[in-house]
């Protein structure tokens, strides 16, 4: 893949990844009371993160080239599978699904903490599509100036093509302008030996009687 960036945010999610599988696979489990709550904590946030770069990570191959694109596509598909997966196993972890009896919801300060993650999650999504949006942008803009440099190569070809052809033309007007001085010269020369002709024959006539 040729993104460096994807590539170095690929590093970094399958960091959190493996954190989370030990948090959700085999501590929680087997931890009570507020280490388990803590641990719960602790892996939501990781959770958190993980969306975090993946939407960064789809930004990402939205932009690489096409021969990449699909490869990161089909990798981000797997982490997204894979992410929900862990996500289900971890509410199942705060409702005791792990054979725990007791609950772990939030207290104030905790709810206070995830309406400050799910903004600033808000905010990363809201900053990765205009990101996206500028590099679609930027995109066009330079497939735009490619699309008037060529046209403007092409315009001047076609002015380069006219003139010669305008050139072709007023040499073409010349021969004729001389052609027609030729051909009136020739009607001159031949209506004047016609006339001397015709002069000749009227003296043949009067001086032979014919």
């Amino acid at each position: 893949m040729s993104s460096e960036k994807f590539e170095s945010l690929d590093d970094d999610f399958t960091t959190i990844l493996d954190s989370l599988r030990e948090r959700i696979e085999r501590k929680i489990p087997n931890y009570t009371g507020e280490e388990k709550k803590t641990a719960i904590r602790h892996a939501e946030r990781n959770m958190e993160e993980a969306n975090i770069i993946l939407q960064e990570m789809e930004a990402e191959a939205r932009v690489a080239p096409v021969s990449a694109r699909t490869q990161m596509l089909s990798k981000l598909r797997n982490y997204r599978r894979e992410t929900e997966q862990l996500n289900r196993s971890l509410k199942k972890g705060t409702t005791g699904g792990f054979g725990g009896t007791d609950t772990f919801g939030f207290d104030r300060i905790d709810r206070v903490e995830a309406s400050q993650r799910a903004r600033l999650m808000e905010g990363t999504q809201i900053l990765n599509r205009t990101s996206e949006s500028i590099a679609r942008s930027h995109q066009i803009s330079a497939e735009t100036d490619q699309i008037g440099v060529e046209t403007i190569d092409e315009l001047g070809r076609q002015r380069d093509v006219l003139e010669r052809t305008k050139d072709r033309l007023v040499d073409t007007d010349s021969n004729l302008s001389r052609s027609r001085k030729i051909l009136k010269t020739m009607a001159m020369r031949v209506m004047t030996n016609k006339m001397i002709c015709f002069i000749f024959y009227i003296q043949s006539f009067l001086l032979t009687g014919w």
